[in-house]
């Protein structure tokens, strides 16, 4: 006989394991699974912005960061390719945390808050079931098939082709390719600084154990990927970069810790239900120049997790809780959305190295306001 689970989350990142952590605490049997094993190293800026941590507090996960000893982090500075630079004080610590890390704890709390965790599973159908759903399997080369009563899609930015989340890559817009690598003998104050060049941008932020991480965002066109490494693509970017070239010139990269994803997609569309509640990515992309992302992956989960414990306690529909999700988070997201792609758009202007730094230092309030109008409220 089939298992019958409470709820099923597909994805393991952070917005399906805070989820799980947190439908297991109240009691459901909770099954967490994602298609790639862990631990693993992902393409991420490593930031927990100041908005995040109330949301981790909400879901009682603030002191179990706080114990990875994270790098707290005050300031970001941004860059330009001429050495032109702006600093944009932050409105309370940030903190800088690693993936591998981060997701290692994550998981760990969920099992232990009682859910199942399945990695190296990949979810092939979900079809809608008498009780609930069953969702087709393959794990350790079997095929299988789970119930259960509710699923949550938090798979990430990609998706699964012909599952939901979903989205087909619109050969109209700029396609990018994010890189990521942890490198060693790199001194950096407990600052976020953001270089840019032309074809994209790079990240560098201090994270725990004395590592950095270099994360960089990069079209396509302009980096073309066939035969490259994460390594031969961030030395290329960096050279765009006189300043950037420098600073990375003795770092020593930490071997395993690269990781590359495409196609990264910054113009879709806030997506918020398919069939199944979308968490995360799986949602909508916030870009990476604002540095939210961690942020709104682990808000929606804590939008979505009271809502899911009523429908499973049978106080709200399913129709009910698709209204009340889809109206919390438009409502969280559709402001930072807006106001980053913008402000992605102004920083990736070629002449914004000539104007941007002086407009910044003239009006540092304005500056202030439009750099707050991408990040989430508190909860």
């Amino acid at each position: 006989m089939t298992r019958m689970y409470d709820a099923a989350v597909l994805g393991a990142g952070l917005a399906g394991s805070s989820l799980a952590k947190s439908l297991a605490g109240q009691g459901w049997d909770t099954l967490l699974l994602d298609r790639k094993p862990f631990p693993r190293h992902k393409v991420c800026g490593e930031f927990l912005s100041p908005e995040s941590q109330s949301t981790l507090d909400a879901v009682g996960l603030g002191n179990t960061i706080l114990a990875l000893e994270p790098v707290r982090i005050s300031l970001i500075r941004l860059i330009f390719e001429n050495g032109a630079e702006l600093e944009i004080p932050l409105p309370g610590p940030a903190l800088g945390i690693s993936r591998f890390s981060l997701d290692s704890t994550l998981h760990q709390a969920a099992e232990q808050a009682g859910a199942s965790l399945w990695t190296a599973t990949t979810v092939t159908a979900i079809r809608t079931a008498k009780h609930g759903y069953s969702v087709d399997i393959k794990r350790n080369g079997q095929s299988g098939t789970v119930e259960a009563r509710a699923v949550i899609a938090a798979w990430g930015a990609n998706g699964h082709a012909g599952l939901p989340g979903y989205r087909q890559q619109d050969s109209s817009k700029p396609s990018y390719i994010g890189v990521k690598s942890h490198f060693r003998a790199l001194a950096l104050e407990p600052v976020i600084e953001l270089y840019f060049f032309r074809g994209g941008y790079m990240g560098i932020c201090p994270v725990e154990g004395g590592i950095v991480n270099v994360s960089a965002l990069l079209r396509r066109d302009a980096f073309s990927p066939a035969g490259q490494s994460v390594l031969s693509m961030i030395k290329a970017a960096a050279r765009r970069n006189p300043r950037l070239n420098r600073k990375l010139a003795l770092a020593e990269a930490v071997p395993g810790t690269q990781a590359a994803v495409a196609p990264v997609q910054l113009s879709r569309k806030l997506a918020t239900w398919e069939g199944l509640p979308l968490l995360g990515d799986s949602a909508a992309m916030i870009p990476p120049l604002c540095g939210d992302g961690m942020s709104m992956a682990l808000r929606s989960a804590a939008i979505c997790a009271p809502l899911a414990d009523r429908c499973l306690r049978g106080e709200l529909s399913a129709a009910e809780w698709e209204q009340a999700y889809s109206r919390s988070i438009r409502k969280s997201f559709k402001g930072p959305l807006q106001w980053g792609r913008f402000l992605q758009g102004m920083v990736s202007m070629p002449s914004a190295e000539s104007w941007l730094p002086y407009a910044a230092r003239m009006a540092p309030a304005l500056t202030r306001l439009i750099v707050q109008a991408t990040r989430l409220k508190p909860l």
